[in-house]
């Protein structure tokens, strides 16, 4: 729930699988459980079950840690962990299987279906599948409150919370929501007739090949691990599991890390999906404004110095899950832990993903000019340009005027001590690299470059003070 939950299926909990063949370095390894008994030392957290996919191929799964506490059981990369919101991803997808079948559009109004709903006429389904309804969360707490620890009926969930006053005209913000995706799981078992548990587990867990899988409205007795929270800084208790009902396509799945690596696999081969369907999963979200959210369908889209990511996160009443797959790289990092509020799992997926990623072209090329960067910026503070590095249009903008007033208002700041690279991408066929630059006297600059493939630079900005 809180600010993650899932989706809802059916599968009876197979044998435990079998380990990957290992790709990873024994250095690699060691530096991964480096990172993993740190932070759970750190952090108090019990347990953290990671899984890495590297060149397309399951590469690594370990568990470390007690799955439970008291009396004492060894994690297991085996054992199956809630996702949370994660489970957001299967239920987007089983709309868009139902949408290239001719069942529904994603253009259709939540009227269609359920008229009775909040200005119903003007939310469309793709409005909740990217979280831009204006439809209230009902689950934003990341504590378990008492209403959760009773039986929950996913229609009266639906009903209180898309009956409300919107929270903004649809399409006009982005504001996380779990209802929105109860909604939708609502609409895809009205559509496909079947219940939405069995529609998930036939046409996209079993075509997906995962075993293990457990739907917390109905397995919640298999689980294997424990889940546990913490009153201020002192010692973990028991969390308590929000009970059957409370999940319903936002927050209801549970697997082991291989699963669910097995899942970002289909993500990368986009098998389960036609490629416009996938297109459609991972192309952010226009407001009305015209401003670009961050969100797809059940999923957040981003992109870190030149690196495409496919991200979600989840949490349920003791359990928090981060699954990061880079497609370009054919890359995906997934932890699961069972402490719920904590930000461990994120923690380590950051941490890892250094160690597993291949190098980044584009960082590279970022790095190697920092040192070029400061000897332009030192020639610039006296009002001196070297013309043979620049193209034409960038030589046309330092003119005798830019040229004066970046010797006078860098001259003054000292020598330069530091030029450190930030986010880096590609853009119009050209490499993109965000510096800070630090001087002696203390102030730090925002500069920002364009370099052409010959190297040559088209843009040299000082962007302001950082």
């Amino acid at each position: 729930m809180r600010l993650i939950l899932t989706a809802a299926l059916t599968l009876a909990i197979a044998a435990p699988e079998a380990s990957p063949a290992q790709q990873l370095s024994p250095a690699t390894e060691a530096k991964i459980a480096a990172v993993a008994e740190k932070v759970l030392a750190d952090t108090g957290v019990p347990s953290a079950s990671i899984g890495i996919v590297q060149n397309g191929k399951v590469a690594y799964t370990h568990a470390f840690g007690l799955a439970r506490v008291t009396p004492p059981l060894k994690a297991e990369a085996s054992m199956a962990y809630p996702i949370g919101s994660i489970s957001k991803q299967f239920t987007a997808t089983a709309v868009l299987l139902l949408q290239q079948r001719g069942k529904l559009s994603l253009n259709d109004p939540v009227g269609k279906y359920f008229p009775e709903l909040t200005r119903a006429p003007e939310v469309t389904i793709l409005n909740l599948l990217t979280h831009t309804s204006g439809y209230q969360d009902y689950a934003p707490q990341d504590y378990t409150i008492p209403a959760w620890k009773l039986p929950g009926d996913p229609l009266k969930v639906v009903h209180e919370f898309a009956g409300k006053t919107l929270d903004f005209d649809p399409g006009t913000q982005w504001q996380y929501s779990n209802t929105n995706f109860v909604l939708a799981a609502l609409i895809a078992q009205k559509v496909s007739g079947q219940p939405f548990a069995a529609f998930l587990k036939e046409h996209v867990l079993d075509p997906a090949g995962l075993a293990g899988v457990l739907n917390l409205n109905v397995d919640q007795a298999k689980l294997q691990v424990t889940g546990y929270m913490r009153n201020a800084l002192a010692p973990i208790r028991p969390a308590t599991l929000e009970a059957p009902g409370w999940y319903f396509g936002d927050g209801d799945l549970a697997m082991p890390v291989g699963q669910l690596l097995k899942w970002d696999l289909t993500i990368m081969g986009q098998t389960l999906l036609t490629p416009a369907s996938y297109k459609q999963m991972e192309t952010p979200f226009i407001l009305k404004d015209g401003k670009a959210t961050t969100y797809g369908l059940g999923v957040q889209i981003a992109a870190l110095n030149g690196r495409h990511i496919i991200e979600h996160s989840g949490e349920v009443g003791g359990f928090v899950a981060e699954n990061i797959i880079f497609p370009d790289d054919h890359v995906a990092i997934a932890v699961l832990t069972n402490q719920e509020a904590s930000g461990a799992a994120s923690d380590i997926a950051r941490e890892v993903a250094p160690l597993v990623l291949p190098p980044n072209a584009n960082a590279s090329v970022a790095d190697a000019f920092a040192a070029k960067l400061q000897t332009i910026l030192t020639g610039l503070q006296k009002g001196e340009i070297d013309r043979s590095l620049f193209t034409a249009n960038c030589n046309d903008y330092f003119d005798q005027i830019a040229l004066g007033d970046y010797q006078s208002s860098l001259a003054s700041l000292g020598t330069i001590t530091t030029v450190t690279p930030g986010r880096s991408s590609l853009r119009g066929g050209m490499s993109f690299g965000l510096y800070k630059v630090t001087f002696s006297g203390g102030t730090t600059i925002i500069v920002t470059v364009f370099l052409e493939p010959d190297g040559k630079i088209e843009q040299l900005l000082v962007e302001g003070k950082a």
